[in-house]
């Protein structure tokens, strides 16, 4: 049986170990630092107070309970139409007694009148009046102003804080690559060739 010739070729591959060390990054942002500040609104107001007048001479006159001026007001004229009517039945009088001679009784008819006083009256009423007391009213004003404020607005801004490690990979061989040739029948068996 013949015998062919070989070569055997045999490989291990090389093999590698990578370490990785990942890269480290670090992002710090602060917040921003804010101010703000609301002044407050001026308000002016203006307030008019109300009045209120409340006018009761007429009542306290129906009362009969009148003033100091009111009376002396009263006393001088009743005093001015007194003296009038005086004047006026005196001047009528003496009319009367210049002409005594047309007949009658002057003197008598004179004395009884003189010494009459005046009739009274009774009639019934509302003491004080109705609507004897007065009442004006003004009422009151407000004004109100008002003045807006803006706001005061301070904002400072932080910077980022960046820090940044890079990563790295080592190789390392962890084991080699090998090929290994082996020749087989290369040459002949010699037993057969000496035969």
């Amino acid at each position: 049986m013949m015998q062919i010739p070989q070569i055997r070729l045999q490989t291990i591959p090389m093999k590698i170990g990578l370490n990785i060390e990942q890269p480290v990054q670090q992002i710090e942002q602060k917040a921003a630092v804010q101010s703000i500040q609301q002044p407050q609104a001026i308000l002016e107001i203006q307030t008019t107070p109300g009045k209120l007048t409340i006018d009761q001479s007429k009542a306290r006159e129906d009362m009969d309970l009148k003033s100091l001026s009111v009376r002396v007001d009263e006393f001088a004229q009743q005093g001015y139409q007194d003296w009038l009517a005086g004047m006026a039945r005196r001047a009528q009088q003496g009319t009367e007694l210049r002409h005594i001679e047309k007949g009658g009784n002057p003197l008598a008819e004179q004395a009884r009148q003189n010494s009459k006083g005046p009739e009274k009256r009774f009639n019934l009423g509302w003491i004080p009046s109705p609507f004897s007391v007065k009442l004006d009213y003004q009422p009151a004003e407000v004004k109100i102003e008002t003045t807006a404020q803006k706001p005061i607005i301070d904002a400072q801004i932080n910077r980022v804080n960046h820090t940044y490690t890079p990563g790295s990979v080592d190789v390392e061989i962890l084991q080699k690559n090998t090929l290994d040739i082996d020749f087989i029948n290369l040459f002949p068996d010699e037993r057969e060739v000496k035969t």
